[in-house]
């Protein structure tokens, strides 16, 4: 490395990735942790504020059974045969 150049965040995180997990000392860890924390797209400065409002919908996955709690309610099964 040159001393003369701070390294960049993200630089660093890349090196400390290729270090494989098991040969990993404690104090790498911890500035994995903190680079991973720091440059997280939601802790950026540079990131526009979302609230959780805006976070798209899950429209695209039905509950199964097609009902509004995953029942079925169609009039279908035990319950509209079973005897009075």
């Amino acid at each position: 490395m040159n001393g003369s150049q701070p390294i960049s965040p993200r630089q660093r995180l890349q090196e400390l990735l290729a270090i494989p997990e098991g040969q990993r000392t404690d104090a790498q860890w911890d500035e994995l942790n903190e680079l991973e924390i720091k440059l997280a797209s939601g802790n950026r400065q540079d990131a526009p504020e979302q609230g959780r409002r805006n976070a798209p919908s899950n429209t695209g996955n039905p509950r199964p059974g097609g009902g509004p709690h995953g029942k079925n309610r169609g009039g279908f099964g035990k319950q509209s045969r079973r005897r009075r």
